[in-house]
């Protein structure tokens, strides 16, 4: 498992631990980096299967077994407890952890994440996998940030989104990698085990989301004892990379509430 360890603001300073959603990229955070290098330790990785770890994901691969990867990163980068955010994907494997290895999540933040997958994001999956098959890698990339980013934004960013085709088709994660991450993604289902959930937790979402239904986080909200929901009127999917300066403040006021040494 490839990682980075960011320096925080002194020796002392709690560890943030992240992990991105389906793209699996340890630079999906680059919009929350600054931020959070401001209080915390910073540890970022990149997914199995994905960018500089690479290699292949097995088939039957689970959320579970995802978050032992996370857990392999703790382990490395000398982490034994760490406040964990989690994008999606990234965030189901936050959950996993709160319930297995309560001991090893000092608080979590859930954004566009679910305990079951809808109908809904089925559909989602079912055309974006038949993109891939049916016509190939360039046309799923082309049409991914049509599930990530509101129109309004996408309109305003072409050169960007551009840039990022350009990114996806020349370091591509493969179509069996993506294959398999959806499976595991789509069986995930702890809904029944949401009061069990003892670690703080802050859910973020946002009400445009294609790909995941804001009533996703509104049932996270309701199953987790003490969670706290934020639920933004806009933003999309990666609502984090749409509005950092607005989600930046939300987990600042967050972790404030959770007391320390200063915001985010």
């Amino acid at each position: 498992m490839k990682f980075d360890i960011l320096d925080g603001p002194s020796p002392e300073a709690e560890t943030v631990l992240l992990s991105s959603g389906l793209g699996g990229s340890a630079g999906y955070w680059a919009p929350q980096i600054e931020a959070l290098r401001a209080r915390f330790r910073v540890v970022t990785y990149d997914h199995r299967g994905c960018a500089r770890t690479g290699g292949a994901v097995p088939e039957g691969t689970t959320i579970a077994d995802m978050a032992d990867d996370v857990i392999e990163v703790m382990r490395a980068s000398g982490t034994p407890r760490a406040h964990f955010i989690g994008h999606a994907l990234g965030g189901l494997m936050g959950l996993d952890l709160a319930l297995r290895e309560p001991d090893r999540i000092a608080s979590l933040v859930l954004i566009n994440a679910w305990s079951r997958a809808d109908a809904h994001s089925g559909r989602c999956f079912d055309v974006r996998l038949a993109l891939l098959r049916d016509t190939g890698v360039e046309a799923f990339l082309k049409a991914q940030p049509l599930f990530l980013y509101p129109a309004e934004w996408m309109a305003r960013n072409a050169a960007r989104l551009a840039e990022e085709e350009a990114h996806g088709i020349a370091h591509f994660q493969g179509a069996g990698n993506i294959t398999r991450r959806i499976a595991a993604l789509r069986a995930f289902d702890v809904d029944d085990r949401l009061a069990e959930v003892a670690t703080p937790v802050l859910i973020v979402a946002s009400r445009d989301d294609m790909l995941v239904p804001w009533s996703r986080s509104v049932r996270l909200a309701e199953g987790i004892p003490g969670a706290r929901l934020v639920l933004e009127p806009e933003g999309g999917h990666a609502l984090n990379v749409t509005n950092p300066a607005r989600f930046n403040r939300v987990i600042g006021d967050f972790f404030d509430g959770l007391g320390g040494d200063g915001a985010v």
